[in-house]
């Protein structure tokens, strides 16, 4: 097949996969009757600006409310804002907080705090809200806050394992934003990046109880060797700092919905690969693991199937990690794409795009970061004409550095979504 044309069956399907999960076409469905009192919008991640804007247009255009009964704060990653009509949308970093964030979250919890009885307040949550809302907890500085989000991150442990410790740094994360609202009935939407959904985990799970502990945030940090500054070592060690747990009542007057999901964008791009003409392989949409690692799984699925002459796409969700031992510039996408190309050694017929559904895949923290990166049959070999090798930029996890020198990139710009990754490769 046409190598133009696979990229563009291969890009096709991500965005089939990104569209299902926009807030502009699945948030009204989910809003509730207008209350008697006011609607306060509260929301957080990649996805905080288009929410905050669909559910503004939803109360203003079909019930009629007027400005003065909507209020709230959205706080987005940096590059990631929208007019959201009388609802200011805050630009803040991700992955590492900053003072924006630190500034936005502490409206936040003056806006729910001020909630009564005949108020709504509605919680917009997204992938990206951990770095957005952030609080620490009484004697951790935002610069200690920062060191740790950092170290863990680059110490390749999982999404699950990076929330749990920061929600015990937090004075708004692991259900605290739930108790804050008080006598106010709240009702959470949330857009989930996350394997399994889990309501705790998303945007380290503000509104609902927090299963995890003291203890487990602790063995974490030595688990993957990071050495804590003194002030959130002391408090990981403070009682004061549990989050609340499933059965508290403050929790009694909130609900939660899932509304967009890995899962539910995998099954779309099954959908648009069917459409195709590729039979569908799909792995699912939790897969986990290295990125260099699982890219070679699959390249060897793909070799396998194409020397049993099948038309097919490879399909997967899910979040990969990267231990960083390298200088270059990447994300967990690039690398595996990287890593992909590499197993894969020009095999004929095989192109892939391995992409963040929200539009970047680590990188620098700003909004024209590429999302992910192409792989065709003749990627190694225009590397090795342009004086590039794969292998040594994969050592330096210098993914981007290598695509970027062969135009490769895959930067469709922010999303204003997140749904997690989206892997396809294409046997032709």
């Amino acid at each position: 097949m046409n190598q133009n044309r696979m990229r563009d069956d291969l890009t096709a399907i991500f965005e089939r996969a990104v569209a299902v999960a926009h807030p502009s076409t699945i948030l009204a469905a989910h809003l509730p009757e207008p209350p008697t009192g006011r609607i306060v919008i509260l929301a957080a991640g990649k996805a905080a600006a288009s929410m905050a804007a669909a559910a503004v247009a939803h109360y203003r255009d079909i019930h009629g409310v007027p400005d003065s009964r909507l209020t709230g704060i959205a706080v987005t990653r940096d590059g990631y804002a929208l007019d959201a009509g009388p609802i200011p949308v805050v630009e803040a970093g991700h992955p590492l907080p900053n003072e924006n964030g630190l500034a936005a979250t502490a409206k936040v919890l003056e806006l729910a705090e001020a909630a009564g009885e005949g108020d709504l307040v509605l919680a917009l949550i997204s992938g990206g809200g951990s770095a957005n809302w952030l609080l620490p907890a009484v004697g951790v500085s935002l610069a200690d806050k920062q060191a740790v989000t950092r170290a863990l991150l680059r110490s390749g442990a999982g999404i699950g394992e990076i929330n749990c410790v920061r929600k015990h740094l937090s004075r708004i994360k692991g259900g605290r934003l739930a108790r804050a609202c008080g006598d106010a009935r709240l009702l959470t939407l949330a857009i989930s990046d996350v394997p399994g959904d889990d309501p705790s985990v998303i945007a380290s799970g503000p509104t609902v109880p927090d299963p995890t502990t003291l203890v487990e945030a602790r063995a974490i940090i030595a688990k993957r060797g990071i050495d804590l500054p003194p002030s959130c070592k002391a408090a990981l060690q403070d009682p004061a700092n549990e989050s609340p747990k499933p059965g508290d009542p403050i929790f009694a007057s909130s609900d939660y919905r899932t509304i967009a999901t890995p899962a539910a964008s995998l099954e779309a791009a099954e959908s648009a690969a069917t459409a195709l003409g590729y039979t569908v392989h799909s792995l699912g949409a939790d897969v986990e693991g290295e990125a260099r690692d699982v890219a070679c799984r699959h390249a060897r699925l793909a070799l396998e199937a194409k020397a049993r002459g099948e038309r097919l796409a490879i399909l997967s969700g899910g979040e990969l990690t990267v231990t960083i031992r390298g200088e270059g510039r990447g994300g967990p996408n690039q690398e595996y794409a990287l890593a992909l190309a590499v197993a894969l050694h020009g095999e004929p017929g095989i192109a892939a795009l391995s992409g963040d559904t929200d539009g970047t895949d680590g990188g620098t923290g700003l909004a024209s970061d590429p999302a992910g990166a192409f792989v065709e049959p003749n990627t190694l070999a225009r590397a090795k004409d342009a004086g590039h090798d794969a292998e040594r930029a994969l050592a330096d996890n210098d993914s981007t550095g290598f695509f970027e020198a062969l135009g490769d990139l895959f930067v469709p710009g922010p999303t204003h979504t997140n749904v997690n990754d989206c892997r396809i490769i294409l046997v032709g």
